[in-house]
């Protein structure tokens, strides 16, 4: 899936840092989507790519962005406090291009992390919920509930969407901890996807198929919000 329908734009992070993105802002958009990438791939990876052209085509207007350390083409992460602060100039920029639009924030992994902290240090002005495509609770192998302790901060509606076989994210462990979470918390649960929300022949369906079931749950949950 290409970025054709893409926008590029620049997003002023401080007076020394500036981030590119890309914006799709379908005919009659109901809502738009900041959406943040992995900590491994980029806003041009072919799954927000995809993912982005599935909300597109169900009016959901998405803005993707670099971290600065992406921009940099470096493989090391940004230090937290700056990875915020990208997350903010992001969602403000994405108010300004799409004025009028109610927005919604979050990502893929790193990003959606990345997103609820930057919210739960301070509210992102304008945001009205956060959705996490596989939120990563822990690393493979150590189960642990330490990442979501900032969870409780969040005052915004959050939706996780996790898949059975995500080695990041124990669905038990998910579960408790959104538990503690209700009633701000949604999850929806992706049989045999793992954190990359790649699913076995043996599923099924297609990897494409998932995707598009991934940003009809967006649409539905930011819909029940809006309206």
């Amino acid at each position: 899936m290409s970025a054709a329908g893409a926008n590029p734009v620049t997003i002023v992070v401080d007076d020394r840092t500036s981030v590119s993105g890309l914006l799709q802002v379908p005919p009659a958009a109901t809502a738009c989507f900041v959406l943040a990438h992995g900590a491994g791939a980029g806003m041009r990876h072919a799954f927000l790519e995809t993912v982005a052209a599935e909300l597109e085509q169900l009016r959901v207007a998405t803005l993707r962005y670099q971290f600065p350390y992406v921009e940099r083409q470096s493989r090391r992460p940004d230090p937290p406090e700056l990875c915020h602060a990208t997350v903010r100039a992001a969602v403000a920029a994405a108010a300004i291009a799409a004025p009028g639009l109610p927005l919604f924030a979050g990502g893929k992994s790193f990003g959606g992390r990345m997103t609820s902290q930057a919210q739960a240090r301070s509210s992102l002005s304008g945001v009205q919920g956060l959705a996490f495509l596989g939120f990563p609770l822990h690393p493979a192998g150590k189960p642990s509930t330490t990442r979501a302790e900032h969870l409780v901060e969040v005052s915004v509606p959050m939706l996780f969407l996790q898949g059975t076989r995500d080695d990041l994210a124990d669905l038990t462990l998910i579960e408790t901890v959104l538990a503690g979470l209700r009633p701000r918390a949604t999850l929806r649960i992706f049989d045999q996807a793992d954190h990359s929300f790649h699913v076995p022949a043996r599923s099924g369906r297609s990897d494409r198929e998932v995707l598009g079931e991934l940003a009809a749950a967006i649409r539905d949950w930011i819909d029940a919000l809006v309206t």
